[in-house]
């Protein structure tokens, strides 16, 4: 793990492999270890950039309420601290609304982009209640029973019997969360505009990645878009952790996606 100072925030970030430049983000009271399962299998074809967002992680965890463009922009500044000029960047939940307004806003320093159980759509109204809550159960009982509680609906439902270590490790990475790191990260994602026009409007090749039983992201959130430049792409029998319950499965979507992506630019 590295740190680095980007604009005043110290951002840790693991930094494997050489090649092309695919930046995973990871998910709400997350860390780059949501990664570790696929990591060593892309980092075979890629160099990949894994950050702790803001608030996550290792990562600095201001106080107060964030913005999913301030987050964004983080990642920014961690690609001009390491002089990379372009990426692909794939964002998983949380870090795929950051890809959205990244690819709204930066687009210019993507070579491609992808959604890994994640939405352009913006939160319901009953999605923003629910935001509320979650500050309120962390700022009441702390970051343990509120990562305990939200721990087995991100699983298939049939893994939360057969795959307990898959959850206790989840858990274990969700602990380390500082508090106001989630609380700051869920008002951001509360706020966050609907970004479908986003991906209609968008040249760029993009991945969008479902799980079949996904209970948080079902499939048609994610699928918002129909275009040539767009893989589709389901991967049966995962829930919202496709990185943990199938990260083989999602490395090679991937690296597909990225080759063909690469293959049709030439």
């Amino acid at each position: 793990m590295e740190k680095i100072l980007c604009d005043g925030q110290h951002l840790c970030y693991v930094d494997q492999g050489k090649g092309d430049v695919v930046v995973l983000l990871h998910g709400f009271c997350g860390s780059s270890a949501y990664w570790e399962e696929v990591v060593p299998y892309l980092s075979k074809h890629y160099r990949c950039i894994v950050p702790d967002l803001r608030g996550h992680g290792l990562s600095d965890a201001p106080m107060g309420a964030y913005t999913i463009e301030q987050m964004a922009d983080d990642v920014i500044s961690l690609l001009n601290e390491l002089k990379i000029e372009k990426a692909t960047v794939l964002g998983h939940s949380l870090g795929g609304y950051i890809t959205l307004s990244i690819a709204q806003r930066h687009a210019h320093r993507l070579e491609r982009f992808g959604l890994i159980h994640s939405t352009a759509h913006d939160d319901t109204e009953e999605g923003k209640e629910k935001r509320l809550k979650a500050v309120s159960t962390i700022q009441s009982q702390g970051i343990t029973d509120f990562i305990d509680g939200m721990t087995p609906g991100l699983f298939a439902p049939e893994h939360v019997e057969t795959h307990p270590e898959w959850l206790a490790r989840i858990s274990e990475i969700g602990y380390r969360t500082p508090p106001q790191g989630a609380v700051g990260t869920a008002l951001a994602m509360r706020e966050r505009p609907d970004r479908r026009d986003v991906l209609s409007a968008t040249t760029l090749p993009v991945l969008l990645v479902a799980g079949e039983k996904d209970q948080i992201v079902p499939a048609e959130r994610t699928f918002t878009v129909d275009k040539k430049n767009v893989t589709q792409a389901v991967i049966s029998d995962a829930g919202h952790m496709s990185l943990i319950e199938a990260p083989q499965k999602l490395a090679e979507i991937i690296v597909q996606f990225i080759g063909a992506a690469s293959t049709a630019v030439k």
